[in-house]
């Protein structure tokens, strides 16, 4: 039990489970300001120009309910609910279109500062002073010659 315990923490301690947990709480952030985009400013002017008040409304009603002598409902409506999917897809296609925004975004600034960095090195090995070519095995061995009869 103390080894599990042990093997537990170390799992938690790295810093790509931080990082994911850090992921999941920021979607979470994210999905509540993307429902509130489409609650609260894209639905009221889509309902606006059909004329609904709430997408989440737009049904087609297969069979009524059926109601007793009391006014119970002993058979449920069936209603197919096409308002509900149009305002999920709506909601799937405006996360996508920040996420593609953001990752754009992302790209952009990276190869910019990728760029950047390039054109530094460049400048940086442009301001070194050229290295001497390394010598030829001739002229190396053209030197130990030299040497040779210097010392002869």
């Amino acid at each position: 039990m103390k080894n599990f315990i042990k093997e537990f923490k170390e799992f938690i301690a790295r810093g790509n489970v931080l990082d994911m947990a850090i992921g999941v709480i920021i979607a979470g952030s994210f999905g509540k300001i993307t429902t509130s985009l489409i609650n609260d400013i894209l639905m009221p002017f889509i309902s606006y120009l059909i004329g609904a008040r709430d997408m989440t409304a737009l049904n087609v009603v297969i069979r009524e309910p059926v109601l007793d002598e009391a006014g119970e409902v002993v058979k449920e409506a069936i209603t197919l609910g096409f308002g509900t999917l149009l305002m999920t897809i709506l909601d799937f296609v405006l996360v996508a279109l920040v996420v593609f925004l953001i990752v754009k975004a992302f790209n952009k600034a990276k190869a910019a500062a990728e760029a950047k960095k390039k054109a530094e090195e460049e400048a940086a090995a442009a301001a070194e002073p050229a290295a001497e070519p390394a010598p030829t095995a001739e002229e190396l061995l053209t030197k130990i010659l030299e040497e040779l009869q210097k010392k002869q």
